[in-house]
């Protein structure tokens, strides 16, 4: 490493522990977005510098540059980081600059804090926010979006808005079963499979619940295949944890599989008001698999046994366009990145601010942009 960058990172630090700091449980973190001066026009750079314990990190944000790590005695190295491929290179070729252009910025903060953090929430590029904007809006100007209302169809968008607004779907005194056995439970898999069958499926729709669900299911079923299927007391013990063939660690619910949120639930559990009787639940929230599980739970409705499903608010607001895209930085992958969001924004889906294309200015007075980190001195 060589001497003058070393320097330069040190005197970063000692400088900007000058400045204020966030706190997430001990970690002291401070954000500072800054005018890189080499490109016509300056470019802005986000950088992190993290304080856990006596360690220091500074992270290049909205770049693909290594995190610095720095600890007493032993200069400056590169974090470890699971699949990095900046091991081995100096970090100086693309840090030296950035942080030399970082403590000329903090200079200008300390002269006039407001006026410099008005010029960076004016300046920094929309493509590398964080927003919202009304899903609405977005599908009247991208025709090629994909639309749930449009692949579900008009019938069953109909149908299943207005059993949210009478409110049945959210009323477990409704939803619940006074007792249930093990068949009961596959006879709604059953249902489920046939009703939610995508294009892509192979659902032998001869076989029973039960040899659909060992087909179908996760395969970790916690012991409840092996319960005897026409036992209310079996079941009962079984839920409530008492049965001897009862395990742990299994997934006896995810009836479709798919990742840790592109699975589809079927659950039972004991109602949340009591501990008598059984609320069946659906739930399979994400983008892909929302079709899937609507279809299921309007074929267990139409069949006439107690069901509810997970957020059927939400999915009102997803099928009338009234949920929330979120937009996410240029550099970010989509996926998951609905999590950033806090559950109020009713963010489903997401996109980068790019892929509004022609129709960005028409769009940009209805997005609400995340606040910028503010750099006080």
């Amino acid at each position: 490493m060589n001497e003058h960058f070393e320097e330069n990172v040190y005197g970063l630090i000692a400088e900007l522990k000058l400045f204020d700091y966030t706190i997430e449980s001990i970690d002291h973190i401070w954000n500072v977005i800054f005018p890189h001066k080499t490109a016509r026009p300056a470019a802005y750079h986000h950088m992190r510098m993290t304080k856990y314990r006596d360690t220091f990190y500074i992270g290049h944000m909205d770049g693909k540059l290594c995190t610095l790590e720095m600890q007493k005695n032993t200069g400056i190295q590169v974090a470890p980081s699971f699949g990095s491929s900046h091991r081995d290179e100096d970090p100086a070729k693309g840090w030296d600059g950035l942080i030399s252009s970082a403590r000329n910025w903090l200079k200008v903060v300390k002269k006039d804090w407001i006026k410099a953090n008005r010029q960076v929430w004016l300046s920094y590029p929309l493509n590398r926010r964080y927003g919202i904007v009304r899903n609405s809006l977005v599908w009247a100007s991208l025709a090629d979006l994909y639309r749930i209302d449009q692949e579900l169809g008009k019938a069953k968008v109909k149908k299943f808005i207005k059993l949210v607004e009478q409110g049945d779907v959210r009323d477990y005194h409704h939803a619940t079963l006074p007792s249930m056995t093990a068949d009961d439970y596959f006879q709604y898999c059953k249902i489920a499979y046939i009703a939610g069958k995508r294009k892509d499926d192979h659902v032998e729709v001869n076989l029973s619940g039960r040899q659909m669900y060992e087909r179908y299911a996760d395969g970790r079923d916690e012991g409840l295949l092996k319960i005897a299927g026409d036992s209310k007391e079996e079941f009962a013990d079984w839920i409530d944890g008492k049965h001897p063939k009862k395990t742990m660690g299994g997934h006896p619910w995810e009836i479709k599989r798919g990742g840790n949120t592109t699975h589809i639930n079927l659950s039972v559990s004991r109602p949340s008001y009591g501990k008598e009787g059984f609320v069946v639940r659906l739930c399979g929230r994400s983008f892909s698999r929302l079709k899937e599980t609507i279809c299921m739970f309007l074929a267990i409705h139409e069949a006439g046994l107690p069901i509810t499903i997970d957020d059927p608010e939400g999915i009102r607001k997803r099928l009338l366009g009234q949920d929330n895209i979120g937009i996410v930085p240029c550099f970010d992958s989509l996926h998951r990145a609905n999590q950033h969001f806090h559950e109020d924004d009713s963010v489903y889906d997401v996109l980068h601010y790019d892929d509004l294309g022609r129709y960005k200015n028409r769009i940009k007075p209805f997005i609400t942009w995340e606040p910028l980190p503010i750099l006080k001195g």
